[in-house]
């Protein structure tokens, strides 16, 4: 197994806040598609590294703050996203916290109400 992680879906209620907060907060364009009879919008990712994911607009699932903790790789930008997050229409839960000697972790509540992670090496 190359990543613990392959794929992923932030469920979400209304898709274009949800797409508009989080390109607002990364700095990224999301790419908005019909698959398999939901919408999504999908996150930049390169497919030969096997790791992906999803903005997903579903009836099978709703956002939540108390499921499954998500981190998305912050980078060198984690502090330009927290401060982001709060204009975007997010709340950020946990500031920036050293996790020595993994770096820095932070969590933060998107527009949606999911509990979202961000992590940096850095």
């Amino acid at each position: 197994m190359k990543n613990a992680i392959n794929w992923f879906e932030i469920f979400v209620a209304d898709l274009p806040r949800a797409k508009r907060f989080y390109e607002k907060s990364f700095g990224c364009s999301l790419h908005q598609e019909n698959f398999n009879g939901e919408t999504i919008a999908m996150f930049p990712f390169d497919r030969t590294s096997g790791v992906g994911g999803s903005l997903t607009l579903s009836s099978r699932a709703k956002p939540s703050a108390e499921g499954p903790l998500l981190y998305l790789n912050a980078g060198d930008e984690m502090d330009a996203i927290l401060a982001r997050v709060p204009a975007a229409g997010g709340k950020v839960v946990m500031p920036r916290t050293a996790i020595p000697p993994a770096g820095s972790m932070a969590v933060f509540l998107d527009s949606e109400g999911n509990r979202v992670g961000l992590h940096s090496v850095n």
